[in-house]
């Protein structure tokens, strides 16, 4: 008798799942946010690689909108496309190492609207003591090839010409250099978004003043040449650091007439610090979220004050490994990164998508496709080896097939410190709700009406491998570690 009252006891006192309850009559926001990322230009993506053709194998197959692709500082000759300045008659024009990853990149987004960012200046253009070297071997890494804070043209326009040129060479057939020779591509791509420079805080230095008189002169200058693209601007890199930069670029009139602000962008990514595991990690990663959250609702404040018109596209999200921090050092000696990793990561962004869909941000890029050692591998959406998906990418393809703009956002009721909800109703009348798993340990909790719904996702069982689809047999439902799952209740 006293073991069955005790068994009974202990029964009694087992907490409650906790219970999603989802007012599926109640929209609190039509979504406008895609998911989708960033293809940042290195040394394994181009041709020949090992890596090359399984990830943009995986980059077509994926089919996503607003994928933005960065040739960026590291690799000068990947990325700039005039390495010296005009001198006895000629000019440095090339793009012959430039082109065929590009070329690649087009064509595997064909059909999809995509974003062009050419985010580094040709360092010849900035004072500098002494002239900035860099490597005759495009594969070499070059961390210190952007260099001084001041144009040696104050007003831009020398830039914006560069700019302008590189532009008609993809969308005009080619274009003709500053001393009349012309230059012949025969490409005539339509490029619908350009995203004028990168991280312009810590890249240069940049003022909001400075920033502007540049984005101004490009975006002049640019426009001549093909008038309907469309223009992102700042891509901060600290945005907390600046709000500034914001209240600057954002007030019209600090432009010149008729410059158009149809976007701007920023950054987030979670910094654990160096001691710290996954254990803690778990915690810091959505810790760091939900501040970088609070700076995103600042920012539309804000906007929607100046500039109510402008999108957004949050378009580098992701977590950098401590050990990433030192890449750029001598002796730095690259630590293997745990499968359990990715899948962390990958929530991470799975939550910030949800909560920026809740926000009504536009574009919300996981970055990036191919990080390796030496250049940030803790970001990296594919194997670097061997180009094939790992985690972070099945979380966004998955994201990518399920959520959209268009889809109602609903009300609901739910309260877990471990587990994030988001439920919608599609723009095909199909209800989904999106869940998040934060923690390393599998959670249980309550739907109802879940009961022969499907659920299909990814977790630290399905590894490295696509997401799981199965069928659920109760309104309780078990999440694995880490798991971003999406519950499909009611097809019409």
């Amino acid at each position: 008798m006293l073991v069955f009252l005790l068994g009974s006891y202990v029964y009694a006192q087992e907490p409650e799942l906790p219970k999603l309850t989802v007012n599926w009559n109640k929209t609190v926001r039509v979504s406008t946010t895609t998911a989708t990322l960033q293809v940042v230009v290195n040394p394994p993506l181009r041709q020949g690689t090992t890596v090359h053709d399984a990830a943009f194998r995986a980059l077509r197959e994926l089919q996503a909108d607003y994928v933005r692709y960065v040739p960026w500082l590291p690799y000068p000759r990947l990325g700039v496309a005039e390495l010296q300045p005009p001198s006895e008659g000629k000019t440095s024009w090339d793009f012959s190492i430039i082109d065929p990853m590009t070329i690649d990149f087009l064509d595997a987004t064909k059909g999809h609207p995509v974003v062009l960012n050419f985010s580094t200046i040709p360092q010849w253009m900035y004072k500098t003591e002494t002239p900035v070297t860099y490597p005759v071997d495009p594969n070499k890494v070059a961390w210190n090839y952007e260099q001084g804070t001041e144009l040696r043209d104050p007003t831009a326009q020398e830039v914006a010409a560069y700019y302008a040129r590189l532009f008609s060479w993809y969308t005009a057939g080619g274009f003709t250099d500053e001393l009349g020779k012309r230059h012949e591509s025969n490409y005539h791509f339509a490029i619908p978004y350009w995203e004028v420079l990168n991280e312009v805080d810590f890249e240069h230095r940049m003022s909001p003043e400075t920033y502007t008189r540049i984005y101004d002169s490009v975006v002049t200058a640019m426009r001549a040449v093909q008038p309907n693209t469309k223009f992102v601007g700042m891509a901060l890199a600290a945005p907390s650091e600046e709000p500034s930069f914001f209240a600057y670029f954002l007030n019209h009139k600090n432009h010149r007439a008729g410059v158009p602000l149809d976007y701007i962008s920023y950054h987030f990514y979670a910094n654990p610090n160096a001691s710290e595991t996954l254990d803690t990690e778990q915690y810091t990663f959505f810790a760091q979220a939900d501040g970088f959250l609070h700076v995103v609702r600042y920012i539309e404040a804000l906007r929607q004050q100046l500039s109510p018109e402008t999108g957004t596209m949050i378009n580098e999200i992701g977590s950098i490994a401590a050990e990433d921090g030192a890449q750029g050092e001598s002796g730095y000696v690259f630590k293997p990164i745990a499968s359990s990793y990715w899948h962390l990561s990958g929530a991470l962004y799975a939550y910030v998508f949800g909560e920026l869909s809740r926000l009504g941000i536009e574009v919300a890029g996981e970055s990036q496709l191919v990080g390796y050692p030496t250049q940030y591998p803790s970001v990296s959406l594919v194997n670097w080896e061997t180009g094939q998906p790992n985690a972070r990418f099945w979380v966004l393809r998955l994201l990518k097939d399920n959520f959209g703009p268009g889809d109602k956002i609903v009300d609901a009721s739910f309260q877990s410190d471990d587990v994030y909800a988001l439920p919608v109703e599609t723009l095909a009348g199909e209800r989904r709700i999106l869940l998040v798993n934060k923690r390393q340990r599998g959670r249980v909790i309550e739907v109802p009406g879940a009961t022969g719904a499907q659920i299909e996702s990814v977790d630290l069982t399905t590894d490295a491998l696509p997401s799981a689809k199965a069928k659920l047999n109760s309104d309780k439902i078990s999440l694995g570690g880490f798991s971003v799952a999406v519950v499909t209740l009611f097809r019409p």
